[in-house]
């Protein structure tokens, strides 16, 4: 029988990304969930708790392509680290009620929800999440591991640096550069470039913490 794709993460990020795949007509077989117990099923998928089950399943079964659904940009970068150290492949969950530029370039392990719009010539990291109804512009570079949360609105040419987070509804202007493991405030407006490593919140966003 078909291997199907193992996803690591069993929470609510992990319901909806079962479900973009799902929609690509790819068969989930697992979920892999924390080791402290919990839920027995993910969307209807059976949870196994505990990581050693990334290596189990890949060395004991041949499972060969994972996805990691989780919503830390810091442990969804880890735990990818670890299945792709163990021989998984990374897939990409995109759903078909997104609409991508077929100039757009995707890296490898994405999630990109429904009603996301991406526009011509941009560039999406590995590992990065354009949630619900997000939009990303033409010419722009979204780095690893970012993720771009529900209702944000990117125009064209903004770069965002590897780990950065933008919290529900930001806004950013065009030609601004957000650095590396940033994180805005929801609803914060992007008017002036963001340096690496702060947070920076509201209208217009202003650094708070560096």
């Amino acid at each position: 029988m078909k291997k199907g794709v193992v996803v690591v993460g069993a929470g609510g990020h992990a319901k909806v990304c079962v479900e973009l795949l799902r929609a690509m007509g790819v068969q989930v077989d697992y979920c892999i969930g924390s080791g402290d117990g919990g839920a027995e099923t993910c969307v209807g998928v059976p949870v196994l708790h505990g990581d050693e089950h990334i290596r189990r399943l890949r060395e004991e079964e041949n499972y060969q392509d994972a996805f990691v659904a989780i919503g830390s940009n810091r442990l969804r970068e880890k735990l990818a680290g670890k299945a792709v150290s163990q021989g998984y492949r990374l897939v990409n969950a995109i759903s078909p009620l997104a609409v991508i530029s077929p100039s757009v370039r995707l890296g490898g392990g994405i999630a990109i929800m429904a009603g996301a719009t991406i526009n011509a010539d941009s560039a999406i990291g590995d590992l990065a999440i354009i949630n619900t109804g997000a939009t990303v512009d033409h010419d722009c570079r979204i780095g690893r591991a970012v993720h771009i949360a529900p209702q944000c609105g990117l125009a064209g040419n903004v770069t965002v640096g590897d780990g950065s987070m933008l919290g529900i509804g930001c806004k950013v202007i065009p030609e601004q550069s957000i650095g590396n493991n940033v994180v805005l405030g929801a609803g914060s407006v992007v008017i002036a470039s963001i340096p690496d490593g702060v947070t920076a919140v509201g209208v217009p966003a202003r650094i708070i913490r560096q």
